[in-house]
C-alpha cells in the first residue's frame, strides 16, 4: 500500500513477544496487498477491475469482500462525497497502478452511476467501474492488524503505516501516545494530540502531488468532476474508534473543502483538524479536547 509500517509497544510487553507481533503487521498488510491493491498485477483487485462492467470474479476472498462493503457504505454515508470509482481519472492524471483492460478490450470509462458494488457474495463479486481501495483498504489492514496484535495479548501498542495509526492503551511512559499534527508544507509539527484507543487518519497533498501537462495535480479526487479537490485545504485529519472510518472522514471532509467542514463536522461530532491553504490550523471542538499542544499558541 506505498506506506511504511511501524509497530511501537508498550514497556510491558515482553522483549520476547515483539518478533512475533511484528510478523502479524507484516502478514496483515501482506494479504492486504494481495486482495486490496491496484498496483499489483496480481491482486485480486486488479482481476475484479479488468472485468468492470463486463463480467465478475469467483470466490473472492474475505478481505476484499469487506472492503468492497465498507467502500459501498462510506459512499452512502457520505452522501458521495467517498468514493472508489476514481481509479480511471487517476490512471488519466498520470497516478497508474496496474493494467486496468486486458490486451483486446475497450478501456473503462470513468462513469459513475449507482451503487459501489452491483454484487457481492462468497461465490462472486462484481463491480460496473473500476475501483481504487487505497486508503479505506490501508485503514482495514490497520483494523484487522489491530485486532489480531490485541488477540494475541498485546493491550499497548500503536501500529502506524504511513502516518495513518491505531493507539491501544498507554504508550511506554504509562501515558497517552502523542502523535503529531504534520505541516503540509513540510515544516514543524502544527499540534500535538494525546489518544488512547483511539484510530487517527489524514488526508494530505503533501506526499502524492506532482505535474502532469504543466499544472500541479494529487491524488484526492472530487469524484463530481474527476479532477484534484481544490477548494481551500492541504490536509485533514480525523481521530475516531476505527481506522478505516476515520480514513473516510479524513477524505470527505476534505472534498467537503474549506466554506463547509467546520459546520459538517461539528455537526456530526467528529475529532477533525484542517490546514487551510494559508497554512492556519483549525479544529472542531471534540479535536481540541485531544489537543495537548499548538504552535501557533507556544510562547
Amino acid at each position: 500500500m506505498g506506506s511504511p509500517l511501524r509497530l511501537t509497544l508498550a514497556s510491558g510487553t515482553p522483549p520476547a513477544n515483539g518478533g512475533g507481533l511484528w510478523s502479524i503487521v507484516l502478514d496483515e498488510f501482506e494479504r492486504g496487498e494481495a486482495a486490496m491493491s491496484r498496483f499489483r498485477d496480481t491482486s485480486e483487485l486488479t482481476a475484479l477491475n479488468q472485468v468492470a462492467g463486463t463480467a465478475a470474479v469467483a470466490r473472492p476472498s474475505r478481505r476484499l469482500r469487506r472492503a468492497l462493503v465498507s467502500s459501498d457504505r462510506a459512499w452512502r454515508v457520505t452522501g458521495g462525497r467517498f468514493d472508489p470509482r476514481v481509479l480511471v481519472d487517476l490512471d488519466r492524471l498520470g497516478y497508474r497502478g496496474a493494467a486496468l483492460g486486458r490486451p483486446g478490450t475497450e478501456a473503462p470509462t470513468a462513469s459513475r452511476q449507482g451503487r459501489v458494488i452491483e454484487r457481492v457474495g462468497r461465490r462472486a463479486i462484481r463491480v460496473a467501474h473500476p475501483i481504487d481501495l487505497g486508503g479505506i483498504g490501508k485503514g482495514l489492514a490497520l483494523r484487522w492488524a489491530a485486532a489480531r496484535i490485541e488477540r494475541a495479548g498485546a493491550r499497548d501498542f500503536l501500529v502506524e503505516a504511513g502516518g495513518d495509526l491505531v493507539a491501544r492503551g498507554d504508550d511506554p511512559d504509562g501515558k497517552s501516545w502523542q502523535v503529531g499534527i504534520e505541516d503540509p508544507a513540510g515544516g514543524e509539527d502544527l499540534a500535538v494530540i494525546a489518544v488512547r484507543d483511539l484510530a487517527v487518519a489524514t488526508s494530505s497533498v503533501r506526499v502524492n502531488r506532482w505535474v502532469m501537462d504543466g499544472r500541479v495535480v494529487h491524488h484526492l479526487l472530487d469524484p463530481r468532476t474527476g479532477e484534484p479537490a481544490n477548494d481551500g485545504l492541504l490536509a485533514v485529519t480525523v481521530a475516531g474508534a476505527d481506522p478505516a472510518w476515520a480514513e473516510v472522514w479524513s477524505k470527505a471532509l476534505y472534498l467537503a473543502g474549506r466554506p463547509v467542514i467546520a459546520g459538517e463536522a461539528r455537526s456530526r461530532g467528529i475529532a477533525a483538524w484542517w490546514i487551510t491553504d494559508e497554512g492556519a490550523l483549525e479544529m472542531t471542538p471534540a479535536a481540541r479536547a485531544l489537543t495537548i499542544w499548538v504552535a501557533s499558541e507556544a510562547d
